[in-house]
């Protein structure tokens, strides 16, 4: 009977071959998932993602050291960066691989990497090869559903080496497991502390765990395990306490507070009035996914029937407490501790974080990844232990194809999911990636000398560093970041001096501006003059709220209509569109 042979198949302990059958179908479907990404990645010669044009757009410098001479830009993103991540990123550049282009395949690599120990994780827990299949294929689900992992940025590091640890530690592997913590420390050093937790958590266990394990030898073994992850772990957080930044220590609570960058109308955004939006959905200061939250609202706004089914994952995460009254939940291993260490863990670093923020960094990142982990690994388990259930309940009904359709459709809808989902109103695998539409300027830029400084207030001058390798004297948003005030506060002059300059009706004012500031070019928009203040989606009224005190005198004689000099400078024009201006700033002074 087809139906009991298939049955027999997917539950009966697995050997070799099976393994690895399923586990080059978990490869297949997490490559399946990274295909659009990498076609839209290579769609054009101008794309970059969008968190790369901050962390890598520097790395450059590996391939033409002439690249961003004194950037503040470009000195602060490389300070920042974890020393193990740009060394990466160093050594293929040595190879004569654009950081860029590197940074949009590493995604595939990276994601392929994690679902194979997703996979070894899954069977650790239930040792049953469509467990680890399944998990697998969930945090695929949730590795594309945002673009953390797109980004090729740090936190995409994450997810392949935590995962690693994860397996390592269940199978006591003592020397694998140390150099994953290791790899933490240099590519992602707040998950150092999600695995010291682990640790300590199974440590503290210990009396009960030691009583399920028979041999003396096995108990050293994993008395070792945690005793020198642990001891790297130290190392690695001690490493990091002695490590000095040449723009000073992370800014203190109280001083955040008080700065329009934190507010709920800042680029850095992080309290919030409300309880949800502070401590559950905030982007940084949250407890869940951000993505939780955008399924949420779209499934209200679009989808108001489906907004129970676009949660499905996560309902079979939380029924995993359900599920273990069921039979299959029998075969489960004593690694199911795992789960809730790795949640008690997350949490605590969460508060913990907040409790000294900012340093320890943002408290969402203690648990925006392993929650995403979390749930693929318990609604995974769940899912097998329910379809077991539905498999026995349709062999009693005497219909022989029913079970085997059951499985097929309930296999199809695991792998094919997400497509029905909207993140945000983007559609899945969600990527970030962003085309630059003005190419002309990124070439005449990109012959300038390597030292030329362009002055802007236009959204377009963000993608300069990224398109045109040339350096803003003042960056907008995503460049203008308060974690650390000397970097900051010197930002955010410049950028203040620009806007002082870009709207001064003195024409000396301007001119002594770019004699200090030494600009080569002002890139303006059809914007600039004449901004839109009451639009919410202004990126000039973005720019204006970072500072509403500093530059409410300047709001008011835009509003009044009066002229600035630099609004009348005629002359100077090193290129234009129909959308932009590009002034040369040599010629200004002449004026």
């Amino acid at each position: 009977m087809l139906a009991t042979r298939l049955y027999q198949t997917l539950t009966a302990p697995p050997n070799r071959r099976q393994i690895q059958l399923w586990l080059g179908l978990s490869l297949l479907v997490s490559l399946l998932y990274s295909l659009p990404a990498l076609q839209e990645a290579f769609k054009g010669e101008f794309v970059i993602q969008d968190d790369a044009r901050q962390h890598v757009f520097w790395m450059r410098r590996f391939i033409d050291p002439a690249l961003f001479p004194n950037d503040l830009i470009a000195d602060y993103f490389q300070s920042v960066a974890p020393w193990g991540y740009s060394t990466l990123y160093w050594l293929f550049a040595q190879l004569g691989v654009d950081p860029v282009a590197l940074s949009k395949l590493l995604p595939t690599l990276l994601g392929l990497i994690a679902t194979g120990f997703c996979f070894g994780v899954g069977m650790q827990v239930l040792p049953l090869p469509i467990a680890g299949f399944a998990t697998a294929t969930l945090l695929n689900h949730n590795l594309w559903m945002r673009d953390d992992l797109v980004s090729a940025t740090p936190g995409a590091f994450l997810y392949p080496i935590f995962l690693g640890f994860l397996y390592f530690l269940l199978r006591n592997s003592l020397i694998p497991c140390v150099i994953t913590i290791a790899l933490q420390g240099l590519f992602y050093p707040q998950s150092v502390f999600l695995s010291a937790g682990i640790l300590l958590l199974r440590l503290r266990g210990w009396q009960f765990a030691r009583s399920r394990i028979s041999g003396r030898w096995a108990e050293t073994r994993q008395m070792r395990l945690i005793a020198a992850g642990l001891g790297m772990a130290a190392l690695v957080i001690g490493l990091y306490s002695l490590k000095s930044s040449e723009f000073g220590q992370a800014i203190s609570l109280d001083t955040a507070r008080a700065m329009p960058a934190f507010a709920p109308l800042g680029w850095s955004a992080f309290f919030s009035d409300s309880f949800v939006g502070f401590w559950i959905c905030g982007k940084r200061s949250g407890m869940v996914p951000t993505e939780w939250c955008d399924l949420s609202k779209n499934a209200q706004e679009v989808f108001q029937p489906w907004l129970l089914l676009r949660f499905a994952s996560i309902w079979l995460g939380l029924g995993l407490l359900l599920a273990l009254r069921l039979p299959l939940a029998q075969r489960l291993t004593a690694n199911l501790s795992i789960l809730p260490q790795i949640l008690i863990t997350s949490i605590s670093m969460f508060l913990l974080a907040h409790l000294l923020a900012f340093r320890l960094h943002l408290p969402n990142r203690y648990t925006e990844h392993s929650l995403r982990i979390l749930l693929a690994l318990a609604a995974g388990i769940t899912l097998v232990i329910l379809w077991e259930r539905l498999f026995q309940f349709c062999l009693k009904l005497n219909q022989s194809h029913l079970p085997v359709a059951a499985t097929i459709i309930l296999a199809a809808a695991l792998i094919f999911y997400p497509y029905s989902l909207l993140i945000d109103g983007d559609p899945f695998p969600v990527t970030g990636y962003f085309r630059g539409r003005q190419t002309a300027l990124y070439e005449f830029l990109a012959k300038q000398p390597p030292e030329t400084t362009v002055a802007s207030l236009s959204e377009e001058a963000n993608q300069i560093p990224s398109f045109a390798q040339r350096a803003l004297y003042a960056g907008g948003e995503g460049f203008l970041l308060p974690y650390h005030p000397r970097y900051y506060e010197q930002m955010s002059q410049r950028l203040l001096a620009v806007i002082e300059a870009q709207y001064s009706p003195d024409l000396d004012s301007l001119k002594a501006f770019i004699r200090q500031s030494q600009v080569g070019f002002w890139l303006l928009d059809n914007e600039s003059f004449q901004p839109d203040f009451a639009n919410p989606k202004s990126y000039l009224k973005s720019v204006f709220d970072q500072f509403p005190a500093e530059t409410a005198v300047i709001k008011t004689q835009i509003q009044a209509g009066l002229p600035s000099a630099l609004s009348e400078v005629s002359g100077c024009i090193a290129w234009k569109n129909q959308q932009f201006r590009l002034l040369r700033a040599k010629c200004i002074l002449r004026q």
